[in-house]
């Protein structure tokens, strides 16, 4: 018997997933993901949901509309 056959043999003798190093290597990355964005989500509305709308815009709502702009400009 090789060494290969005996590796094989022992990654399927019914040892439960969560057990194997590669689902958790496969996860990590993604959980990686998930986890910084919730961060810059949480980072964001605490540093900027507050801010004011400087450039003249009116807020009604989740809806920022532009001014309208004087007849002379158009």
């Amino acid at each position: 018997m090789t060494s290969k056959t005996r590796e094989t043999e022992g990654l399927s003798e019914g040892r439960p997933w969560w057990r194997h190093r590669w689902p958790w290597l496969l996860i990590l990355g993604p959980a990686v993901s998930v986890v910084g964005c919730i961060i810059t989500i949480v980072l964001a509305f605490q540093s900027y949901g507050d801010q004011a709308i400087i450039d003249g815009g009116a807020r009604q709502g989740l809806v920022v509309t532009a001014p309208a702009a004087p007849a002379a400009q158009r």
